[in-house]
């Protein structure tokens, strides 16, 4: 017995010796480096897989806040041990506990072995294997900084957990969660083998290989090799478990319901964020017809519209199927594959390359996963829908689809912009009531299903190079279906895409000066191949904050599902001014418009390169202090003034002067403008102006003044009176008030040394000398506005409204601004405007004057025009 005890006490001795003093040894853990030749294996094997940068830097951030957990929806060895090597290599917090499962196969000899040693100790002495949560193994290991890995759906773990009653993995991060002070981080992680949006059938090869959103080992390893650039990892939004867990509805809730919701929430934030990345389910054709055209709520409606026309329901099925053809996209992710590789290398052989806003879309990502998101671009170019989709595509984002208008689809390319997601929508739906509800039912489907949505708020391209007025009617119908419950949330967001060359430049100048617009067709396709001749610059793309819809609403006092019909209209427009205002704030000043601005303002006669180059200083430090965007070749202003100098004269918008000395140096040749080249140039001012316009607007209240030294308050009426009369021309900060705007535009003007403040009089200025001159400057962005208003009251005061019916209005109003310009009455070509004469009939018709019968209402306007127009 003795001898036998030294013998059992040896072998404990031994034994311990071996497991190093602890029972510690668990295959949950798997230690960072486990062999040279596992490493290198993994490495290469999963080489393939792109992770964002940005998502490796959130990463880093969380570990200096608290502990790290990796949550997956599937427990899979494939993504624990991706995850581990992977950020491990990227030198980021790596997952080394598997807190819902073991790895036995890829230990270190040595450690397998004290695991199996361990494993078998404590089943002879406890008749039971070792659990790492009731030994607390798990916790010590958070705590002392090692990241957990568990996964949310698992056949397996559901029956261990409901059935068995072992220790959920997420019920025991709470308890520990609630004995901590520090927060424990659980990151849901996205590893993503296709872009493919799932279909409503389930194929054969899914029944063998698996989906492929939970592929089988052999179908991922085809998806590694065959098409790795389709195989990446993302993050979602990391989830706070100490703020969970004090949400005001949990603090009382027991640890199993708590663990439920947990595994809830982070289950439903990954599935948004793959819907956000590969879309929702794709029906097929009959399958969404049947969705819309027979719920209840259509067939209802459908049911009143046969009634209140005396005839059967049945007689406008036909009539609403045929609509539904019309309108509805076809979208399918082979053609939006070959046209994506098509328009990048379009863009690669026309522009310079591609200047995106990484941070903004980072925003776009994250708000996508909570709910739609509504895509609301500028619109300036027939390039603008092609190459969002591309970088949307780019950025691991479905493709929207796009609201188009019915001109463009035409054959064949009507075909392909709906097999790339554009549905086509009419220019107005008078006379065709249903027509109108079949639309508006395909919205809110849409909406529905979680598709992205992309349309263009202005209606239509811009053909004066600034923001036109929003058109309401889309957005009231995706209002209106988000008010009926068709989603649980609206992301509206404002994108600006800018040119430094605009392709469709000639033909918008042929409109402006009042020709006819021709209608897409095969034709102009192709003839686009001299566009392939010349270089257009770069594009520039910028994403705005994404509007929340719920912050909207907050601003109003009654709730939206019970406002009134006029209530309703009052958010849409709000809506609208704050997408527009938002486009404005994030949109890029290039080179090109910024020295268009200044030849059009600033230049008198001719110039050299560095009179011009001190202008352009002048409205840099301006631009600066508003915080506009500034392209990157801004950063050397000098360079890129340059540039555009030797663009504009090939393009001969501006000509060396005639007779000037054939030895001066470069900086003292001298340029002209070309006169009938001024449209082109105000084109592209237009690009930038909305930063200029309260200047503008300050700028003219002070000379209007006609004195050296003023009050604040002396130009707040004359601010008041210039921004109501060119409303349909320049939008406004509806936040925002005149003396806001004054005030600001002031503060600007003093650190310009433009103004100098009253060394006695509070709130009182004196112009400089220096001043005076740049205050003309900046006021006279405003004078083809002017001019043409004036052009427009002219016609207004000849005429009476029944002569100026219909189109024979904007006909007068050319031929009275050629007439005019001719004499030498208007000095801008830049004035003769269509664009311009539009908004100004629009405005003095919403006012009550349609002609002469009105001439009394003329006048007050014709005074204002006149007493401006001293100044400019």
């Amino acid at each position: 017995m003795e001898r036998g005890g030294r013998i059992r006490g040896a072998v404990g001795r031994w034994v311990n010796a071996l497991l190093e003093g602890t029972h510690d040894h668990y295959p949950c853990y798997l230690p960072g480096r486990f062999g040279f030749l596992s490493t290198w294996t993994l490495r290469l094997f999963y080489s393939g897989i792109t992770v964002a940068k940005e998502d490796l830097e959130t990463l880093r951030s969380l570990q200096d806040d608290g502990i790290i957990v990796y949550a997956a929806k599937y427990n899979t060895l494939f993504e624990f041990l991706f995850f581990h090597t992977r950020y491990q290599q990227e030198k980021v917090p790596y997952p080394d506990l598997w807190l819902d499962d073991g790895v036995f196969f890829c230990q270190p000899l040595g450690r397998l072995l004290r695991i199996l040693l361990a494993y078998a100790r404590h089943l002879v002495s406890d008749r039971s294997l070792p659990d790492p949560y009731r030994a607390d193994y798990a916790r010590r290991m958070l705590e002392q900084g090692h990241v957990g890995f568990l996964s949310m759906v698992d056949r397996k773990g559901f029956y261990r957990r409901f059935v068995k009653s072992r220790t959920d993995p997420l019920r025991y991060l709470i308890r520990t969660q609630r004995a901590l002070e520090r927060p424990i981080y659980i990151v849901p992680q996205l590893l993503m083998f296709s872009r493919n949006p799932p279909r409503s059938r389930q194929r054969v090869v899914d029944f063998f290989f698996g989906s492929e959103e939970n592929p089988g080992r052999l179908r991922r390893l085809a998806a590694l090799f065959r098409a790795p650039r389709n195989t990446f990892a993302e993050i979602s939004r990391p989830l706070d478990l100490r703020e969970f867990c004090d949400r005001p509805q949990n603090r009382n809730r027991t640890e199993e319901y708590l663990s439920f919701l947990l595994r809830q929430e982070i289950t439903d934030r990954i599935n948004l964020h793959r819907q956000s990345i590969i879309g929702p389910t794709l029906k097929t054709r009959e399958e969404l017809k049947e969705s819309i055209l027979r719920n209840e709520r259509f067939q209802s409606m459908l049911a009143e519209y046969a009634r209140v026309r005396i005839k059967p329901v049945r007689e406008f099925h036909k009539e609403a199927d045929g609509y539904l053809e019309e309108i509805a996209a076809k979208y399918s992710t082979r053609v939006i594959l070959v046209l994506s590789t098509l328009v990048r290398w379009l863009v690669g052989t026309i522009f310079d390359g591609v200047d995106v806003d990484m941070r903004g879309m980072r925003n776009l990502k994250t708000a996508a996963q909570r709910g739609p998101l509504i895509l609301i671009p500028c619109h300036k170019s027939h390039v603008d829908y092609l190459i969002l989709s591309v970088i949307l595509h780019m950025n691991n984002m479905p493709c929207p689809l796009i609201a188009a208008g019915k001109n463009l689809s035409f054959w064949p390319m009507g075909a392909l912009f709906r097999s790339s997601g554009a549905f086509f929508i009419r220019r107005t739906f008078a006379g065709a009531p249903l027509y109108s509800k079949v639309f508006s039912e395909y919205i809110r489907t849409l909406l529905h299903e979680g598709f992205n949505i992309e349309f263009f708020i202005e209606g239509g391209r811009s053909r004066s190079g600034k923001l036109i007025l929003p058109k309401l009617g889309l957005l009231s119908i995706l209002l209106n279906a988000y008010k009926d419950k068709a989603c649980r949330n609206l992301h509206f967001c404002p994108i600006f895409i800018g040119y430094d060359r605009v392709m469709e430049e000639g033909a918008y100048l042929h409109e402006v000066g009042g020709g006819e617009k021709k209608p897409e067709n095969l034709r102009q396709i192709l003839r686009a191949g001299r566009f392939l001749k010349r270089r257009y610059g770069r594009i520039y793309v910028r994403f705005a904050d994404p509007i929340d819809i719920e912050d909207v609403l907050r601003h109003f006092d009654v709730p939206f599902e019970k406002m009134t019909t006029r209530e309703a209209n009052v958010v849409c427009r709000n809506l609208s001014h704050r997408v527009i205002n938002s486009i404005n704030a994030v949109s890029v000043v290039t080179p090109h418009s910024l020295v268009a601005a200044v030849l059009l303002t600033a230049v008198r006669g001719s110039f050299t390169a560095t009179q011009l180059f001190s202008q352009v200083e002048t409205y840099l430090a301006h631009l600066l202090s508003q915080e506009a965007r500034l392209a990157d070749t801004l950063a050397d202003p000098a360079a890129a003034v340059r540039r555009v100098l030797d663009n504009y004269l090939d393009d001969k918008f501006i000509e060396r002067e005639e007779g000037g000395p054939l030895d001066a140096v470069p900086q003292e040749t001298r340029f002209l403008v070309v006169e009938g080249k001024r449209p082109h140039l105000e084109y592209y001012t237009n690009n930038c102006i909305h930063f200029f316009v309260p200047a503008a607007f300050t700028s003219l209240s002070i000379l209007a003044r006609d004195a050296f030294q003023f009050a604040a308050t002396d130009l707040h009426a004359d601010y008041a009176v210039l921004q109501e009369l060119f409303k349909n021309e320049f939008h406004y900060d509806v936040d925002a008030s005149v003396e806001l705007y004054v005030r600001k535009t002031l503060k600007a003007f003093i650190n310009d040394a433009i103004l100098m403040p009253h060394p006695t009089l509070p709130e009182t200025f004196n112009v400089t000398s220096v001043g005076f001159r740049k205050l003309r400057c900046f006021a006279a962005f405003l004078s083809p506005y002017v001019e043409s208003y004036r052009i427009v009251l002219e016609v207004l005061m000849r005429y009476t409204s029944k002569r100026l019916e219909k189109k024979e209005g904007p006909k007068k109003t050319v031929a009275m601004g050629n007439r005019l310009y001719r004499k030498r009455k208007v000095t801008r070509k830049e004035a003769l405007s269509m664009v311009n004469y539009e908004n100004a009939l629009a405005y003095f018709a919403s006012h009550g004057i349609r002609g002469n019968e009105n001439v009394e209402k003329l006048q007050p306007y014709a005074d204002i025009i006149i007493r401006f127009g001293k100044y400019l």
